[in-house]
């Protein structure tokens, strides 16, 4: 770009990935002092949680100031260098909260339908409906990326991942619903496991597609793609509109996690702390607060244009100091992400989707500690039966 426009050599330091670094840094800083400004709040009317709740157009100019004066920063391939670790280390930990959360949230939901299977017979027709869905939509998917990932020639990594990912999902289903996991934990069952398995098979499709396409020679010694569908080849002719389109959804599913990752149930699945068996209420939509907890939220004053909910039954609403801390390893994932994780110097926006190695290992890698974690909270009690464990 700066060639092409002969803006000089000052070009160079205002875009590409030491850009993407520097404004990243900016919000990263930004969010980090925040965090650190309202770690124990558990008053919504102390000083700190008006600074926290308003001052949005003083906070607004704080965060561009701090994005604008990370490009002043002295020694830019230093910082460069030491940022990128920086980065990598709370990008995978913000991929490491949402699948800790995930996990919580299969068992979460299995739990509730559960509660209400003992009262009501419609509640065990529900758990029996999603579950064959999840597991229908789990192997479908695995015999469409079978079908269009793998050939009778080459695509070795491709037959190889999905056959390990499809064992997986099988062998943590099996171990679910085995008579030693049951008698430890009644509530386990094959509803978090299909969970679990549409999830990895997702990861597994974004990771196949993230891959670098493999070539061959054909017949005529041309060079021909293998490994894709034949279909997406066509999709990608419009690039502008696939990154376009692509870098939409990415921000809006981290602004998604975000959000749903700072709220006081998260935070307190973080801790290992759940609603005991005889609170559940059982409801299509768990996620939401039940009526009964209505009164917890009888405190609502609207000031300045922003309605604050008032709730010091529990502290705060959420806790601050995590929200703050979720977004500041949101900023360095999306460093991260956009930047092609470690190969950042051949980062360009225009070829945002056309896959790196790094990209796809650690898509792949995330399948595999998703498995993990789930099947640690299976046979957690077994390993050690003298500790209590409540999922």
């Amino acid at each position: 770009m700066c060639k092409g426009l002969q803006a000089g050599e000052m070009c160079e330091k205002l875009v590409g990935y030491s850009a993407v670094y520097k404004v990243c840094f900016g919000m990263a800083c930004f969010f980090f002092l925040f965090f650190l400004f309202t770690i124990k709040i558990n008053n919504s009317k102390s000083c700190r949680a008006y600074i926290h709740n308003g001052f949005w157009l003083v906070k607004l100019i704080l965060l561009a100031a701090m994005c604008s004066g990370a490009f002043f920063i002295p020694d830019q391939d230093t910082f460069l260098n030491a940022w990128r670790y920086v980065g990598a280390t709370g990008g995978f930990l913000f991929i490491a909260i949402q699948l800790i959360l995930l996990v919580e949230f299969a068992h979460k939901w299995n739990k509730n339908w559960t509660a209400g299977a003992n009262h009501k017979q419609m509640w065990n027709g529900l758990l029996a409906l999603v579950t064959l869905i999840l597991y229908s939509v789990a192997v479908a998917a695995l015999i469409l990326m079978a079908l269009f990932y793998t050939r009778s020639e080459g695509c070795m990594y491709n037959k190889v991942l999905i056959g390990v990912n499809g064992g997986l999902c099988l062998f943590v289903s099996l171990v679910a619903i085995s008579p030693c996991v049951q008698n430890r934990q009644p509530h386990s069952g094959l509803l978090q496991s299909g969970v679990i398995s549409c999830y990895v098979m997702y990861l597994t499709f974004s990771a196949l597609s993230s891959k670098p396409p493999e070539t061959i020679l054909d017949e005529n010694n041309q060079n021909i793609t293998i490994c894709v569908p034949e279909f997406s080849q066509g999709l990608h002719r419009d690039e502008n509109l696939v990154t376009g389109l692509g870098t939409t959804i990415l921000f809006g599913c981290i602004l998604y996690s975000c959000l749903t990752s700072t709220t006081r149930a998260s935070s307190e699945a973080l801790r290992g702390i759940y609603a005991t068996p005889e609170t559940e209420v059982a409801r299509c939509c768990f996620c939401c607060v039940p009526d009964g907890d209505a009164d917890a939220e009888d405190h609502i004053e609207k000031r300045g244009g922003q309605t604050v909910i008032y709730d010091e039954k529990k502290s705060t609403v959420y806790s601050y100091a995590y929200f703050h801390f979720v977004f500041f390893l949101a900023s360095l994932y999306v460093m991260m992400t956009v930047t092609h994780w470690f190969h950042y110097e051949s980062a360009q926006i225009e070829k945002f989707f056309t896959g790196t190695w790094s990209i796809f290992w650690i898509k792949m890698v995330s399948c595999w500690v998703c498995v993990c974690l789930y099947l640690w909270t299976l046979i957690a009690p077994l390993c050690c039966p003298t500790r209590e464990f409540s999922v």
